[in-house]
């Protein structure tokens, strides 16, 4: 009796901590899905480092653009709330870098980390 007690509140912790669990990662989704991505005009902006923040639960982060000649040369994570996953970002910081803006399709499988970089280009450019 005593075992089958035992092994009850050991399940019920599993499905709290699976719950939980579940709740942190969709935590967000649906905004981060349907964030919208605004053009920039690097015609306005001139040569420099510029700092995008966005504020976005799990998928926080802050970068640095550079941009010379009114053209975006290098993005580098500066923050990131999450551990970055450096074949996604690679891929949508070179997406913006030859698209020169930020309206590229995100990343195929990280839609929504896409986006959250994205925005904070976004924010950076469009100080």
């Amino acid at each position: 009796m005593k075992v089958l007690k035992i092994l009850g509140l050991i399940f019920l912790l599993i499905v709290v901590i699976g719950a939980a669990g579940v709740f942190y990662v969709s935590r967000g989704l649906e905004e981060g899905l349907n964030v919208e991505i605004n053009p920039v005009n690097l015609s306005e902006v001139e040569d420099g480092v510029y700092t995008g923040r966005n504020d976005f639960g799990r998928w926080t982060n802050e970068l640095n653009v550079k941009v010379e000649n009114h053209k975006i040369t290098n993005i580098e994570i500066k923050k990131d709330v999450k551990i970055a996953n450096s074949e996604l970002s690679s891929k949508i910081f070179q997406k913006v870098i030859e698209a020169q803006n930020t309206t590229v399709d995100a990343v195929s499988g990280g839609t929504v980390t896409s986006k959250a970089y994205l925005k904070s280009i976004e924010n950076a450019l469009n100080k």
